[in-house]
C-alpha cells in the first residue's frame, strides 16, 4: 500500500488535559492541632492549540496519528501548595487550514503565520479547602474535583494559500511551467495525471515575490468528481488570480484551445466562488510548429473576450518572463486591497458558557426533571459525591442559583427524580427541597464546630465572674464557684465556731 506524502483532509480526535483535584487539609504543628485549612488548588489541564507554521505544508502527521491528548493538571497538596499546570499541546498546521466540526460547520479559517485556535480547552483545577474557607465556613472538610478537559472531533481541511492558481487540462504543461519560473521540481512525464498533488512554487517578478499553485487533473466533469481536479479545486479558492494554461499542440481529437478554455471555465463556475478573480491565458507549447500556428489562429478570439494572452513555451522558456511580470502586476494590485492582519488567537467556547445564571429545567414524559446549564453541570463535575459535606455544598450552590425554586415552580415533589447534565452522562438526584445533607453534622455545611463550641472551663469562668458581683464579704472565689455548682450556701466559717463542721472532733476520733 502506497504511503501518501501529501494529505489535505483529516479527521482529528483531540482531548484536553483534566484539571487536578483540590485537597482538603488542616494545618498542624506543635500546640496548634487546628491551625486552619491549608489545602491547595489543583492545576488546570493543558489545552490543545492549533497554530499555523509556515514550515508545514501538509496534514500528513495527523493522517498517521489522528488522536492527540494534552497533559493533565497536577493535584494540590497541603501547606497551600497548588498543583502544576498541565502543559499545552501545540499542533502545527499549514497556512490556510480550515477547521470544521463533524456537522461541517466552519469553526475557524487559520490564515497567516502564528494564527492560533484553542480547539480544546483544558479542565479547570479544583479548589482546595483553603480557597473554599470563608467567615461562615472556617474549616471546610472537602475540596472540589478537577474538571475533565474538552474532548471533540474536528475536521482539518487544507486550502493552499497561493497568489496565482494554474488551471488546465492534464498534460497542458502546468507542472512544467512551475518548474520553469520557480525552483519547484514537480514530477513531469508525458502521460496524463502525472501530477497527483498540488504543486507550489515561489516566483519573483521584479520587486514582487509571490507563490504559484496548480490544480492537477482538471477535466470535463471535475466538479462532479471526474478525474482528480474535484479533490483540489479548493486549493485555488484563495488565489488572487487564475492563469489558464492551454495546450496548443494537443494530439487528442476534437480538442482546440477555445473549447478547452470553455470546459475549464464551466468547471470553475460549477465549483463556485471564483467568478471575481482576474484571468490570464498562457498558450503553451508554441515551440512546436503546429502549436505556434494554432496559437496565432486563436489569440484574437481570446482577446475579444477581454483576456490577456501570452504565447509561451515552458520547455524553452519563451514568453515566460512576460507572463511572470503580468502575474506580479495582478498580485501587487490584489495586495493593495487586503489589509495586513495580525496573527489572531481564537478560543472555542460552548454556546452560553458565559451566561451567569443560564440554566433550563424541563420535564420529561416520565416525569423526570432535566436540568441543563453550564454552571450546574460544572458544579456537578467538581463534586466528590462520597463526601456528604461536598454534596451539601453543591445543594447550597444550586439553591442559590435558583434551581430548587424553579423545580418547585414546575411542581416537583419530594422524591421526584432530578437529572443534571447530558442524559448520557448525567447525575441523578432524588429531590429533597430545603433539607441539609449530612444530618450527623452539628452545624452548617462546611463548618467545623470545634471552632465555635466553647470549652466547659471557659463557660465556667464566665459564670463565676458573673457570680462574683453578688458575693458576700466573707466569700472567696472558690466559695462562689461551689455555690454556683452545688447550690450550697457560703462555706466560709470561723474555726471552732458554730458553723465549723469539725467542732465536735476529738483526738481519739477513729475517723468513721
Amino acid at each position: 500500500m502506497a504511503v501518501p506524502t501529501f494529505v489535505d483532509r483529516v479527521t482529528l480526535h483531540v482531548e484536553a488535559g483534566r484539571g487536578g483535584h483540590g485537597v482538603a487539609s488542616v494545618h498542624r504543628e506543635k500546640f496548634k492541632p487546628l491551625g486552619g485549612p491549608d489545602g491547595g488548588n489543583g492545576g488546570p489541564g493543558g489545552s490543545i492549540i492549533l497554530r499555523v507554521d509556515p514550515d508545514v505544508t501538509t496534514l500528513i502527521d495527523y493522517h498517521h496519528s489522528p488522536k492527540r491528548k494534552a497533559e493533565n493538571g497536577g493535584q494540590g497538596a497541603g501547606g497551600h501548595r497548588n498543583g502544576a499546570h498541565g502543559e499545552d499541546l501545540i499542533l502545527a498546521v499549514p497556512d490556510g487550514t480550515v477547521v470544521t466540526d463533524m456537522q461541517g460547520r466552519v469553526l475557524a479559517d487559520l490564515v497567516g503565520p502564528g494564527s492560533e485556535l484553542v480547539v480544546a480547552e483544558g479542565g479547570r483545577g479544583g479548589l482546595g479547602n483553603a480557597a473554599l474557607a470563608s467567615s461562615k465556613r472556617k474549616a471546610p472538610g472537602f475540596a472540589l474535583l478537577g474538571e475533565p478537559g474538552e474532548a471533540r472531533e474536528i475536521g482539518l481541511e487544507l486550502k493552499v494559500v497561493a497568489d496565482i492558481g494554474l488551471v488546465g487540462f492534464p498534460s497542458a504543461g502546468k507542472s512544467s511551467l512551475i518548474a520553469a519560473i520557480s525552483r519547484a521540481r514537480p514530477k513531469i512525464a508525458d502521460y496524463p495525471f502525472t501530477t497527483l498533488v498540488p504543486n507550489l512554487g515561489v516566483v519573483k517578478g521584479g520587486e514582487i515575490t509571490f507563490t504559484v499553485a496548480d490544480v492537477p487533473g482538471l477535466i470535463e466533469g471535475a466538479a462532479e468528481g471526474r478525474g482528480l481536479g474535484h479533490e483540489f479545486l479548493r486549493h485555488i479558492e484563495r488565489c488572487a488570480a487564475l492563469v489558464h494554461v492551454i495546450d496548443t499542440a494537443s494530439i487528442e481529437p476534437g480538442r482546440n484551445p477555445i473549447d478547452d478554455l470553455d470546459v475549464i471555465e464551466n468547471e470553475l463556475s460549477r465549483h463556485g466562488g471564483l467568478e471575481d478573480r482576474p484571468r490570464l491565458v498562457a498558450l503553451n507549447k508554441v515551440d512546436v510548429p503546429d502549436g505556434r500556428d494554432i496559437a496565432e489562429m486563436t489569440i484574437g478570439e481570446f482577446e475579444k473576450r477581454g483576456l490577456r494572452v501570452f504565447e509561451i513555451s515552458a520547455a524553452s522558456g519563451e514568453g515566460t518572463q512576460q507572463l511572470i511580470y503580468a502575474m506580479a502586476e495582478l498580485v501587487a494590485a490584489s495586495r493593495k486591497d487586503v489589509p495586513v492582519v495580525a496573527p489572531t488567537r481564537i478560543v472555542l467556547r460552548p454556546e452560553g458558557a458565559e451566561g451567569k445564571n443560564g440554566f433550563t429545567v424541563k420535564v420529561s414524559k416520565n416525569g423526570e426533571y432535566l436540568v441543563r446549564g453550564p454552571q450546574p453541570e460544572r458544579w456537578v463535575r467538581q463534586t466528590d459525591f462520597e463526601n456528604e459535606e461536598a454534596v451539601g455544598y453543591l445543594a447550597d450552590r444550586l439553591n442559590r442559583l435558583g434551581v430548587e425554586e424553579r423545580l418547585v415552580e414546575l411542581g416537583a415533589q419530594e422524591g421526584d427524580t432530578v437529572i443534571i447534565g447530558d442524559p448520557a452522562n448525567a447525575v441523578v438526584f432524588d429531590f429533597r427541597p430545603s433539607i441539609e445533607t449530612g444530618a450527623e453534622m452539628l452545624g452548617r455545611r462546611g463548618e467545623d464546630q470545634r471552632f465555635y463550641e466553647e470549652r466547659p472551663s471557659a463557660s465556667r469562668r464566665r459564670e463565676i465572674d458573673a457570680g462574683m458581683e453578688t458575693k458576700e464579704e466573707y466569700e472567696a472565689r472558690a466559695d462562689v464557684a461551689r455555690r454556683l455548682r452545688d447550690g450550697a450556701g457560703p462555706v466560709a466559717y470561723e474555726i471552732g465556731g458554730d458553723d465549723d463542721p469539725d467542732s465536735d472532733w476529738a483526738e481519739n476520733d477513729p475517723g468513721e
